[in-house]
């Protein structure tokens, strides 16, 4: 597929995980990605391994929450990519803890990478989509938008992007620009091996318990996160904004 030719992509995040592999994704579908994140050496070698597989794309160092920083991101990828066409939300970080034990710093540093993150690159962006009467956002929600023990902070920021999506898809609606986000359930990925080693679970064993209760009986890959999104900036999806998509094996709502 190639939807994307002559398209301009910011995937935040993107330097493992979820992020590449969208980044990945989009470049296959012929956008110039900007990969960002706040790793400099991790971004640049995502980088380099689209530019290596044939795409196109450029490593963008940026801290998604520093509004002078975000600032000074999107108006480079402007100056040398030439547009900002496709946003995806995609940063985000886990500081879980019990309500009891959780605190401010937790709370504080995940709000300010999922909510003022994708807050800060969709300001910037749709000013791009705008002008040019097209655009996609695609913000990265979960399933623990629905509740997780031990997640106050994270299904907070997750359930806060949902309703960011919807109000910006009435905003955004008439410049011809979609909006939507996607929730994943069980992904493996640096994040969720982090989370297996902090509760001392052993990682394989953890990903055997939640195949068993996902109707697939499997868990998801970055891969497949990155198809979704795939599909949802392409025109096949023109008529669908303001959505939600649970992309876990298994019906969410």
């Amino acid at each position: 597929m190639t939807h994307l030719n002559s398209k301009v992509a910011v995937v935040t995040g993107a330097a493992r995980g979820i992020g590449a592999a969208t980044a990945a994704r989009l470049a296959l579908d012929g956008a110039t990605v900007a990969v960002i994140d706040l790793d400099e050496t991790q971004t640049k070698e995502t980088a380099d391994a689209i530019v290596s597989a044939g795409g196109s794309a450029m490593a963008v160092a940026c801290d998604v929450s520093d509004e002078a920083a975000v600032a000074e991101a999107a108006e480079r990828i402007r100056a040398e990519a030439g547009s900002i066409d496709v946003l995806v939300n995609n940063a985000g970080v886990l500081r879980d803890n019990l309500l009891f034990k959780m605190s401010l710093s937790d709370w504080d540093t995940v709000m300010s990478v999922h909510l003022r993150g994708s807050f800060l690159w969709a300001r910037e962006a749709q000013k791009t989509m705008v002008q040019n009467r097209w655009g996609k956002i695609v913000n990265l929600s979960s399933t623990s938008a629905l509740g997780n023990r031990g997640q106050t902070n994270y299904s907070a920021a997750k359930a806060g992007l949902q309703g960011f999506t919807k109000a910006m898809a009435l905003e955004l609606g008439p410049f011809n620009v979609n909006v939507n986000a996607v929730a994943p359930g069980f992904i493996v990925t640096e994040m969720t091996r982090a989370t297996a080693a902090r509760t001392g679970v052993d990682f394989e064993e953890m990903q055997e318990r939640g195949a068993a209760n996902i109707p697939l009986r499997r868990v998801g890959r970055p891969e497949d996160i990155a198809n979704v999104v795939s599909v949802l900036c392409s025109e096949d999806t023109s008529y669908v904004t303001g959505q939600v998509i649970y992309v876990a094996g298994g019906p969410k709502a």
